[in-house]
């Protein structure tokens, strides 16, 4: 079942555009609080050619907007604290803020503002937007699995969505490296995005 309501029964009621909309899912529509404390916003980068090292964001905050009938209607803003980078490890976290990556001090925070939705089919949807780091902004493309919705033994009505996206680091100014003996480099240019996103429909 698709969080932006699509069936193919003849019966089913249309918007004005002519999108199939499930009655049932009506009550998606509306706007969201992202959960920071059951969502996580992580990445991967391949270290010395051989090995992922994997870290995420322990600060962070977002809002969507969700559009059952619709989808490009639908939006999504995040705001990261660079400075809250964990990767296990102290001294490679203490590197990652420093200048030769993210520069905390200059840019302490790293934003993503949606401007395409679309819904590719079932379950799976594309969320198009422009990822602002170290000064430079740039298209992101993440695309997303729906995971449902429920009601909380606290009475909030949560949606959940699991998400994945790449870059090359270095469009956006990301270059310090160092090069191995027998070839290649330590940290990879290529970096996986993965996100777990829990949101709480505002009332």
């Amino acid at each position: 079942m698709s969080i932006f309501g699509r069936q193919n029964a003849d019966d089913t009621p249309a918007n004005a555009g002519g999108t199939a909309v499930n009655p049932e899912l009506a009550a998606v529509t509306g706007d969201y609080t992202i959960d920071t404390a059951h969502t996580s916003i992580g990445f991967a980068a391949r270290h010395a050619m051989v090995t992922n090292v994997r870290g995420s964001f322990q600060e962070f905050s977002g809002t969507l907007h969700l559009d059952g009938s619709d989808p490009a209607k639908s939006t999504a803003s995040i705001d990261v604290t660079l400075a809250s980078v964990e990767t296990g490890n102290a001294d490679r976290d203490t590197h990652l803020k420093s200048a030769d990556f993210f520069k905390t001090d200059e840019f302490p925070t790293m934003t993503f503002r949606s401007t395409k939705a679309e819904a590719l089919g079932g379950d799976d949807y594309r969320i198009t937007g422009d990822l602002t780091l170290l000064g430079t902004t740039k298209p992101l493309v993440i695309d997303l699995e729906f995971n449902g919705t429920v009601q909380d033994p606290f009475g909030n009505e949560r949606v959940g969505f699991e998400g994945k996206a790449e870059i090359l680091r270095s469009e956006w100014g990301l270059t310090w490296n160092a090069a191995l003996e027998t070839g290649g480099v330590l940290v990879s240019d290529k970096i996986k995005l993965n996100f777990d996103i829990s949101a709480v429909k505002s009332a």
